[in-house]
């Protein structure tokens, strides 16, 4: 399998807060979040959490490959956990969680899993692309939305509109990421396909799905001959544009795209 990849933090100067990485059998992304005010609950912060909860997932695929990819990301999820229970209170609603794609090959077969909001895309040979996501997040947030909108971003109001939000992550009736508690990797979308039949596969942060989701640029077959012919950078780059263009926020953009899912 081979691996590109790029990264983009929201704005120069801000600490990029996704993380994406590869092995010669599997790709992960992380997408790390947090809200100001964090740092009074883990001193470490979200940036800190993304890259240690994929540097652990990576090395857990390469040791364990004949392991579930749920069974992995829950190992890695207490890992982590572990590695700041003494020092963080890894359980505030506010403390730092992640969202999740990993992308697996082994005996002509791939295997992915998907927990939060971003995105992992199968390019297949014969027919559309499978666009594999988890809309639980999404679903709940569109209650949040007008609230959201009246706020001042950055305001007490709109940070304790974001709270009330994340109150509902990880329970049952609301959404699953990577946090405190490994049982969430039980909650991810999961399945597998021949690897004959895929040309290519992407994963991808929310910042950088907005290229489809969000701004409507191209759809997912688009978004899929354009990683083939420009690569990540420029998908990026079109999104970084189009967030100017109708004065959006910009996002950490996060894209690892994989040929050769076969061996050739």
């Amino acid at each position: 399998m081979r691996v590109s990849m790029t990264s983009a933090a929201a704005r120069a100067g801000r600490v990029n807060e996704d993380f994406t990485g590869a092995v010669p059998t599997a790709a992960v992304l992380i997408d790390g979040a947090g809200i100001p005010g964090s740092e009074s609950t883990c001193r470490h912060g979200v940036a800190w959490y993304a890259d240690r909860l994929g540097g652990t997932l990576l090395g857990l695929l390469s040791l364990a490959r004949d392991r579930s990819l749920p069974a992995l990301l829950a190992q890695a999820i207490e890992q982590v956990t572990d590695d700041h229970r003494d020092t963080c209170d890894v359980a505030d609603p506010i403390a730092p969680s992640a969202t999740v794609a990993v992308l697996r090959v082994s005996d002509g077969l791939v295997e992915y899993l998907v927990l939060g909001d971003s995105f992992l895309v199968l390019d297949r040979a014969d027919g559309a692309p499978l666009v594999v996501s988890d809309p639980r997040e999404v679903i709940i947030s569109r209650s949040f939305l007008p609230a959201l909108e009246a706020a001042q971003e950055g305001s007490e109001k709109y940070h304790q509109v974001l709270r009330d939000l994340r109150a509902n992550r990880n329970g049952p009736g609301g959404f699953w990421v990577a946090k405190n508690d490994p049982r969430a990797a039980d909650e991810a979308i999961t399945g597998s396909c021949p690897a004959h039949g895929l040309s290519a596969a992407a994963l991808l942060s929310n910042g950088a799905s907005r290229v489809v989701d969000r701004f409507g640029l191209t759809d997912w077959p688009g978004a899929m001959a354009l990683l083939a012919s420009s690569g990540p950078a420029e998908v990026v780059r079109r999104v970084r544009q189009a967030e100017a263009r109708h004065a959006v926020a910009a996002d950490d953009a996060t894209i690892a795209y994989c040929t050769g899912l076969g061996g050739s």
